[in-house]
């Protein structure tokens, strides 16, 4: 009975770990060899899920989208922008800088295994580059900006996507203002671009969203743990290296939880009080998640603490931008 079933254990095995192979995620196994595939999975489709929430966010946070076919269209495009081209974009030039950590952390990634060459590499970071920047212009037009705002973004994001992975600046050098920045690319840019591109983008959501990226920044963290031994063969100061993997697991959950209850403060302030409420309830099964899995074991738990906990995170984000869109009606 247990030869019968092996093969099939052995399918469902394999099948999970080309699924995650072709999301970008962590646990892959090598062999690919469909240079499309290849090329996605350099792109890391499961980051996408993130920068596209946070346009939905924006358009919500704008008080102007409307469920009209055209408003469905244009935001769908600028979530292919954040999404797929830029995000894509970012994944793909920082393995092509960290392909030397690769090589010891996750030996499996196209680049280290040899599975792409880096002339095909960099010929992907140009595509990507140049349709995002082209699509964000058109954005633009639809939206009848004098100042190209979506554009600005697209260039300024992917110029700190450039400087966060590669020297001799390379931000993720420093654990602080490499996670920062990574929380703010997938927090602050794209909630910009959905509310640019719906409504009148203010200083008072570039504030607000800018903190709000410190608890991306505690998010950011959670990823560093997977690298920790690359990361301080290479010398990179990650925060998990700085201090430990303790010490940087209480800082992480600190930092998501804090700012996010900071964010619940000032919808109070404004008279959000059910939306106060709201995301105030969704921190707690975070706490809860945090206790359970990333405290108790970082190093092996990350995976499993992600997948519970920040659902209610982005859901979170979303309590916040309807706040805020309901505020400006």
């Amino acid at each position: 009975m247990s030869e019968s079933t092996t093969p099939s254990s052995e399918s469902s095995a394999d099948r999970t770990a080309k699924t995650r192979q072709l999301l970008g995620m962590k646990g892959a196994q090598p062999g690919e060899t469909n240079l499309w595939k290849i090329r996605l999975q350099l792109m890391k489709p499961i980051t996408w899920i993130p920068l596209i929430w946070g346009v939905v966010c924006g358009a919500a946070s704008s008080g102007q989208y409307t469920w009209s076919l055209e408003h469905v269209l244009i935001a769908a495009a600028c979530m292919l922008l954040s999404g797929p081209l830029l995000a894509g974009y970012t994944q793909t030039i920082n393995d092509f800088y960290d392909r030397d950590i690769d090589a010891i952390n996750e030996p499996y990634r196209p680049i280290p295994s040899g599975a792409i060459s880096i002339p095909q590499v960099v010929t992907q970071i140009t595509v990507l580059l140049a349709g995002g920047i082209a699509l964000a212009y058109v954005l633009d037009l639809w939206a009848g900006h004098s100042f190209p705002t979506i554009t600005v973004l697209a260039i300024g994001g992917s110029f700190l996507s450039y400087i966060y992975s590669a020297p001799p600046l390379k931000l993720k050098k420093n654990g602080w203002l490499g996670n920062y920045a990574l929380g703010a690319s997938y927090i602050a840019l794209p909630w910009w671009a959905g509310h640019a591109l719906f409504g009148d983008l203010n200083w008072k959501i570039v504030v607000l969203t800018l903190f709000y990226s410190l608890a991306g920044l505690g998010i950011a963290v959670v990823n560093d743990f997977k690298s920790v031994e690359g990361d301080r063969q290479l010398g990179l100061k990650s925060l998990p290296v700085m201090f430990g993997v303790s010490t940087a697991a209480w800082i992480c959950v600190l930092m998501i939880d804090v700012f996010q209850l900071g964010v619940a403060g000032y919808l109070m302030a404004i008279q959000q009080n059910l939306y106060a409420v709201l995301l105030i309830l969704l921190v707690i099964p975070q706490i809860t998640f945090q206790d359970m899995y990333f405290l108790r074991d970082p190093l092996q738990n990350d995976v499993k603490y992600q997948a519970s906990a920040q659902p209610f995170l982005v859901l979170g984000m979303l309590v916040t931008a309807l706040a805020l869109g309901h505020a400006l009606v």
